[in-house]
């Protein structure tokens, strides 16, 4: 109730505006896209808490070394460790048998630094896991963040893409100029 509280209160007071599809009934991967500035992470959490959806996300391991662990556990964080991924996708399945609703944001872009293809591994989970995915925006040129449709993946890497490359085309992200087109290496040269 606090965090739903919370959210209200950002919301009536922020410049940016909540501009949401309804909230996901099952198990998601939520893309966070574009991920251009570390105020994504803000807007995400009260997107989650206004809607009281509970939200998991991956982190680099060492997000969670020290005092910030309890934080970012609390917060949601589930720590990646790089070498060993396939914990994350074993854990993730475990809470979708478990029938937990939850979505699992994944900000395919990356780092936030300019790169040329968006990251696959929210892809590779959502088929692995059977789960849906939930497309997540940001977009400073409207002054809206929320969530928009959530779909099933087909296996059709093109074809998913290229749906996904239509919702995001006139989202920006809060930094305009780090925002990477919505393109997998798996694609070729397609699109």
């Amino acid at each position: 109730m606090l965090r739903y509280l919370a959210a209200r209160v950002f919301w009536s007071l922020s410049r940016w505006k909540l501009a949401t599809g309804p909230k996901p009934d099952r198990p998601t991967v939520l893309i966070g896209a574009p991920h251009t500035s570390n105020w994504d992470f803000v807007l995400m959490l009260a997107i989650s808490w206004r809607l009281r959806l509970e939200l998991h996300w991956l982190g680099k391991q060492s997000l969670f070394t020290g005092w910030r662990g309890p934080v970012m556990r609390a917060l949601g964080g589930i720590p990646v460790d790089r070498a060993n991924p396939s914990r994350v996708v074993d854990d993730v399945v475990r809470r979708v048998r478990s029938g937990e609703t939850f979505g699992l944001v994944i900000t395919p872009d990356g780092t936030r630094r300019a790169h040329t293809h968006w990251k696959s591994g929210f892809y590779r989970v959502a088929r692995e896991t059977g789960m849906p995915v939930t497309l997540g925006f940001v977009d400073r040129t409207t002054m809206t963040t929320g969530l928009g449709p959530t779909f099933e993946l087909t296996g059709d890497v093109a074809k998913d893409m290229d749906r996904i490359r239509s919702f995001y085309a006139d989202k920006a992200g809060h930094r305009p100029e780090r925002r990477v087109e919505p393109r997998l290496r798996e694609e070729g040269g397609s699109g």
